[in-house]
Parts: structure tokens; C-alpha cells; sequence
């Protein structure tokens, strides 16, 4: 796992440079915005359940995904897509903190797309789970924060797609 710091850094190592204009803005950038995504991290982990419990609702709940036959019927299944949720949010979390999604594509996304395919869990309504979340979450934590979490929302779709 990178974060913001250590990328901008590893880049000018490999050309042999220091930071130029362009990296030491990006490291401004993300030290202004450093409180910001420390406040929005902890009011994530205050209400997680809460984001997914709504983001499922929105999403998933009253569809055929949950009636008898769909892929969220039955306690575990259902179980199961609470468990990676959760686990979407808190790695999100993680790449928002650290202001890289280098960490998204080592612990969640590599293999994640193949697996599913494999057990049949269908991708496009977890994507749509992922949105709910995106959505779910930027009313938590405000405009900026949100946006600033929805990039990496966007990623883990992105990867899925």
C-alpha cells in the first residue's frame, strides 16, 4: 500500500529528480485536505453499519436479488453481501486516508471480478450496491469529504466493471 507522500516521492526517485512543481502541489493538496479526511474516516467508522444497512435498503432490498431464487436469498447469502460491503467501505476508507487506491487494487480488486463470475454473484448489482453506498456516504460526511470517498467508490466499480 502507497500512500499520496510516498507515490509522489517513488515517482521522482525512478527519474532520478526532485519533486517538481506539479508533485510538491499534489503534496499541498493533500496535506490541506488531511483534517478533512480524518473527520469523514471517523464518522465512517462511527456509522458503517448504519451506510451499509442504508445502501443495501437502497438498493438491493425490494428487488428479486432478495426474493427466493435471487442471489441474496437465504440468511447467508445475504450474510455474505453485508460482509463485502463492509469490507468495500472500510478499504475505501483506507484509500481515502492514505490519498491512493493502490491498497483497493491489492486487497479488494485483484481477482475480486474473476471470483465473483465464478460464483455466480452478480457484479452489476453489486456495483449498484457500491453506488448506494457512495451516495449513502457523502450525505454522512458532507460534500467535499464525499466526493473526496466517491473516487474511491468509483474505483472499486471501475475494477468490477
Amino acid at each position: 500500500m502507497q500512500d499520496a507522500i510516498t507515490s509522489v516521492i517513488n515517482a521522482a526517485d525512478v527519474q532520478g529528480k526532485y519533486l517538481d512543481n506539479n508533485s510538491v502541489e499534489k503534496l499541498r493538496s493533500y496535506f490541506q485536505t488531511g483534517e478533512l479526511r480524518v473527520r469523514a474516516a471517523a464518522s465512517i467508522a462511527a456509522n458503517a453499519a448504519g451506510i451499509i444497512k442504508e445502501a443495501v435498503a437502497k438498493s438491493l432490498l425490494y428487488s428479486d436479488i432478495t426474493r427466493p431464487g435471487g442471489n441474496m436469498y437465504t440468511t447467508r447469502r445475504y450474510a455474505a453481501c453485508i460482509r463485502d460491503l463492509d469490507y468495500y467501505l472500510r478499504y475505501a476508507t483506507y484509500a481515502m486516508l492514505a490519498g491512493d487506491p493502490s491498497i483497493l487494487d491489492e486487497r479488494v480488486l485483484n481477482g475480486l471480478k474473476e471470483t465473483y463470475n465464478s460464483l455466480g454473484v452478480p457484479i452489476g448489482a453489486t456495483i449498484q450496491s457500491i453506488q448506494a453506498m457512495k451516495e449513502v456516504t457523502a450525505s454522512l460526511v458532507g460534500a467535499d469529504a464525499g466526493s473526496e470517498m466517491g473516487v474511491y467508490f468509483d474505483y472499486i466499480c471501475a475494477g468490477l466493471a
